[in-house]
């Protein structure tokens, strides 16, 4: 079931540009909603697991450090695309291969440690999923790809999560270092959350529609601590 939940998103997003059209207001509450939701997820759920489940904290400590490394690095191909901004040109008419492998690594990375983790974290997924699937989706069809190549890119863009988890779940080695994983992806989730909390408000104004998602987002996760 959570396989098809990971895909459900990305779908749900597509469709929502393709009949709804939702305003840049909209996807920005959005934004920072899944964003507040993403990270405090990992702050109050995540983060405690991996420091309880090892005795090892520096390492732990190293482990997220390389993961917001890490996203640094996939940021750099993908444009900021895993936070709501693909900073690149629509009009180009060659398709954005890195921008293509390294959504799909991001995603595939989410997938990994969800089969270990409660149902906080499947759920800050996919929430986090929606607004993404929207602005890749405005992007493509802006840049004036066939509808063929965007559904394509759409559809296995949805399939890396399921398939993280899947492997995560199912890999001896993936399972016995679980937690060292979960650690890097932690990085990993630190650094988008923080960056979509960062980009969704114009010129650091303060936004109250903006704070009511952030606060919301929180709230969320406090109820099921």
């Amino acid at each position: 079931m959570n396989y098809f939940l990971l895909i459900i998103p990305v779908l749900f997003g597509a469709l929502l540009v393709l009949y709804k059209k939702p305003n840049k207001n909209i996807v920005r509450l959005l934004l920072a909603f899944s964003g507040s939701y993403l990270l405090s997820v990992t702050i109050l759920h995540l983060l405690p697991d991996v420091y309880t489940i090892t005795s090892s904290d520096n390492l732990i400590g190293i482990l997220i450090l390389i993961g917001i490394i890490l996203q640094s690095v996939l940021e750099s191909f993908s444009k900021g695309a895993e936070h709501g901004h693909i900073h690149i040109h629509s009009d180009s008419k060659k398709f954005p291969t890195l921008l293509f492998v390294s959504l799909c690594i991001h995603a595939f990375s989410e997938g990994l440690p969800i089969h270990n983790a409660d149902e906080n974290l499947l759920w800050a997924i996919i929430v986090h999923k929606i607004p993404i699937a929207i602005v890749l989706t405005t992007f493509l069809l802006h840049a004036k790809y066939s509808k063929k190549t965007v559904f394509t890119f759409l559809f296995l863009f949805g399939l890396m999560s399921p398939l993280g988890l899947l492997l995560g779940d199912k890999v001896g080695l993936l399972q016995t270092y679980n937690t060292e994983i979960t650690a890097v992806i932690i990085g990993v989730f630190l650094h988008i959350s923080t960056i979509i909390l960062f980009e969704s408000t114009e010129n650091h104004k303060f936004n109250f529609q903006k704070f009511l998602a952030i606060l919301l987002g929180i709230v969320l996760t406090l109820i099921t601590l």
